[in-house]
């Protein structure tokens, strides 16, 4: 199956460049996810962290939901799950493993920076996990997809996020000389924004990923209206939490788990 040419810069979807339409008009990739990130660390922690925390079934939403790793593990434990994607080549992959496994689900194809599609107050449970938020380009859709998130969730309801720490590329000196190419961009001497990474991603050259400095994405979504309630700062190999969480851990960190809610009560 052929990929969908990109539309002219000016009539793409809000949060999406050329780039990050070619992936998610490129059915292989859907066909390839769940063998291409087998057994990968991050899949194991981010699962075991929701499922501690999210225990009792209600309304849930998947952001982001890609091949329907935590939609369909949720929809099995007797959640009331919106399946939510950019990628119709991915919703079309969740709807049949959901079909296989005898599981109900609602599957939606939708642009994050803009939930019009879902009523205000409709969800107990939000997730964006691996990292959905820092694929989205721009930092006012990024804020406007927190707003957009917080506004579909019910008082009392929680959000599950996942994000990369831009200090992570202290590691190595690849990242050292990255983000020394970032200063200019920090100063506003360099076109994009400080934090944005590009790579070859999956054979894709030229996509981007948002890296967060916590400051940052705490930031965020303070604005958007969230209270935050846990943050786990994650080992960058092994995903796991890592050792004395409060030694530097805004520099140690290869990304969080952050666990926020819409302040008040259910009604």
């Amino acid at each position: 199956m052929s990929v969908r040419r990109a539309p002219p810069s000016w009539r793409l979807p809000e949060g999406v460049n050329a780039p990050l339409w070619e992936y998610l008009h490129t059915p292989r990739l859907a066909a390839e996810e769940d063998a291409y990130f087998v057994d990968h660390p991050l899949f194991d922690a981010d699962a075991r962290a929701l499922d501690e925390r999210f225990q009792t079934p209600g309304r849930l939403i998947d952001l982001g939901c890609g091949a329907g790793r935590h939609a369909l593990r949720f929809a099995s434990r007797g959640f009331d799950v919106a399946a939510v994607d950019l990628s119709r080549a991915m919703l079309e992959v969740v709807g049949r493993k959901a079909r296989e496994a005898g599981t109900s689900l609602l599957t939606v194809e939708a642009n994050l920076c803009d939930l019009g599609c879902f009523p205000s107050d409709c969800f107990d449970y939000a997730l964006s996990m691996f990292s959905t938020l820092g694929m989205i380009r721009g930092r006012e859709p990024r804020r406007r997809a927190l707003r957009e998130t917080y506004r579909v969730l019910r008082p009392g309801g929680r959000l599950a996020l996942h994000a990369h720490n831009i200090w992570l590329n202290l590691r190595d000196p690849q990242g050292r000389r990255w983000l020394l190419g970032q200063a200019g961009r920090l100063f506003g001497r360099r076109r994009g924004e400080f934090g944005d990474r590009r790579m070859t991603y999956r054979g894709i050259p030229g996509m981007e990923v948002h890296l967060y400095r916590w400051g940052e994405l705490k930031s965020n979504l303070r604005q958007a209206g969230f209270r935050i309630d846990e943050v786990i700062p994650l080992d960058e190999v092994s995903a796991a939490p890592i050792p004395n969480p409060r030694r530097f851990p805004t520099l140690r960190a290869g990304g969080w788990f952050v666990f926020a809610s819409r302040p008040g009560k259910m009604p």
